[in-house]
């Protein structure tokens, strides 16, 4: 492919050696290939005081807009994925993970195939998928006075340790039960093994299509997982029956305060995320291996399954 014009992302955990030393070599990798790396400014600046020597980068939004980016390269566990596509949300530049983190699940490639990672980038030798992202909203009254989006899970939280959050769930514009919690997880299927899995809710697979709503400690008889489809609405209403104040977040990232009466309503994202994929190994194999399941006895499908 012609790399004349090629910017190339690269994000990364600058808090990590491991992780400066591949962003070294990646940046070096695609220069040594002709493509423009590119990073954020705050990023190269960090690296360069973490000791990454380098030269020649373009920085995002100086030099490059995110419409000229081709992908990014992700060095880092899922955290660092989730916050490179707050970087590029809105843009087409598709999400390429290497895993140094410890599950990663967002995550295509380990530390050992790095370079190989970085050839298939520069030989354009990969699949774009998309994954289903939420479109969250606070209201107060008439207002909407907060607006976001999130790839894994919005979570509606207590604020403060010592009460309940009253909440009451609605599924399309319908109530359906009202509970105290320690609060509710609203999931999409990328996220389900992330925040979700630990509240109990499903596993679900990134081919379906679907929202997840998990409630996290209620006190309720009816308070289990439920899974609707993508065209559905939830809203939890936070109640004014006492002044417990709850705390909204987004992927574990952007957060907004609710008081008594706010509502967050999360719908499908008409912006999916678009994730850069070198393998097409089934989910069921990466399940297995980054939760180390036992499979030992399996003799597989025989001609009559």
């Amino acid at each position: 492919m012609n790399s004349e014009h090629r910017f190339i992302l690269v994000v990364s955990h600058t808090g990590r050696k491991d992780s400066v030393d591949a962003a070294t070599q990646v940046i070096r990798q695609l220069q040594e290939s002709g493509a423009h790396p590119v990073l954020a400014r705050v990023e190269c600046d960090e690296l360069r005081a973490a000791g990454a020597v380098f030269e020649n980068v373009a920085i995002l939004d100086d030099d490059v807009s995110g419409e000229e980016l081709e992908l990014v390269i992700v060095l880092g566990g899922d955290g660092t994925i989730l916050r490179a596509a707050e970087l590029v949300r809105g843009f087409a530049a598709p999400l390429l993970g290497v895993n140094l983190g410890h599950v990663g699940f967002l995550a295509e490639s380990e530390r050992d195939d790095l370079a190989d990672a970085v050839h298939r980038v520069i030989a354009g030798d990969y699949l774009v998928e998309e994954r289903l992202a939420l479109s969250v909203r606070v209201k107060v009254g008439d207002d909407v006075v907060w607006e976001s989006w999130a790839l894994n899970e919005a979570t509606v939280e207590k604020g403060s340790r010592e009460r309940m959050l009253e909440v009451v769930i609605e599924v399309d514009g319908r109530p359906l039960s009202s509970f105290g919690c320690d609060g509710v997880v609203v999931s999409t299927p990328t996220g389900s093994t992330a925040y979700g899995f630990s509240a109990g809710g499903p596993v679900v697979w990134p081919t379906v299509e679907a929202m997840m709503l998990v409630p996290l400690s209620a006190h309720a008889l009816f308070a289990r997982p439920l899974v609707v489809g993508p065209d559905s609405s939830l809203a939890i209403e936070v109640l004014q029956r006492t002044s417990a104040t709850g705390v909204l977040w987004c992927d574990g990232r952007r957060t907004h305060e609710l008081q008594p009466g706010a509502r967050v309503v999360v719908r499908r994202s008409p912006i999916p995320v678009r994730l850069a994929r070198l393998h097409q190994s089934p989910f069921t194999d990466r399940l297995v291996k980054k939760f180390h399941l036992p499979v030992t006895g399996w003799r597989g499908p025989d001609g009559n399954d």
